[in-house]
């Protein structure tokens, strides 16, 4: 029972972090708010991209459970799409780049309060892409139910979402340390070899779901 629940909430952690490990405008918004500001302020908003990616996360783990029969007859099929569409969002990644947003945003004052809603807000806005990119993840690190009652199915999918508001918190955490700790260091260019990294890490994830699944459905 331990195992499972371990294994749940890793999975769940897996989807977080890496659904997270990206430097678009929400992250600039973050490292710009450490910069200018402080660490507290950074942290704020981390947090707060957090909590609005827990409750999409939400959202999309509900319409996957919904679809639970039907993914698990066609899982093979869709964790390949599931790591096609991830192949293309770490390329896009890593060709993205956050010097010239970094450069152009200045962050006023503001309270803690203001920057964790104003991130939540900014965050929630964008839901209509990040719904189907966290699916993909879903599919991609195989997480899914597999209970037929009731009590233990909603055992797991709390399992699952912490484990995913866990991992999402823990790379806003990171990062925002990591920017804090180098401030002094810090150049908008960094941000890039970040993007290339994070690019990188999400593509060969992508490219792992594919092979493992055409050798797990091969015969043996």
């Amino acid at each position: 029972m331990l195992v499972d629940i371990i294994d749940i909430f890793l999975r769940g952690l897996c989807v977080g972090l890496a659904s997270s490990i990206t430097v678009g405008p929400v992250a600039v918004l973050c490292i710009q708010r450490t910069l200018s500001k402080d660490r507290r302020s950074g942290l704020a908003s981390g947090m707060g991209v957090a909590s609005a990616d827990m409750l999409m996360a939400i959202i999309a783990f509900f319409f996957y459970a919904m679809l639970q029969s039907r993914i698990e007859e066609y899982s093979a099929i869709l964790q390949v799409i599931g790591g096609l569409f991830v192949i293309i969002v770490g390329v896009y990644i890593f060709f993205q780049n956050p010097v010239p947003q970094i450069r152009k945003n200045r962050a006023g004052k503001s309270n803690l309060w203001q920057d964790y809603s104003s991130m939540f807000v900014f965050t929630l806005a964008n839901f209509v892409l990040v719904i189907p990119y966290l699916l993909a993840f879903f599919a991609m690190f195989n997480v899914g139910l597999q209970e037929h009652d009731d009590m233990a199915s909603l055992l797991r999918s709390a399992i699952t979402i912490l484990g995913f508001f866990v991992g999402a918190a823990t790379w806003w955490i990171a990062l925002t340390f990591t920017i804090d700790y180098f401030r002094r260091r810090f150049r908008p260019r960094h941000m890039l070899t970040i993007n290339h990294v994070a690019g990188v890490v999400i593509a060969v994830l992508g490219i792992y779901t594919i092979l493992s699944t055409f050798f797990n459905i091969l015969p043996q």
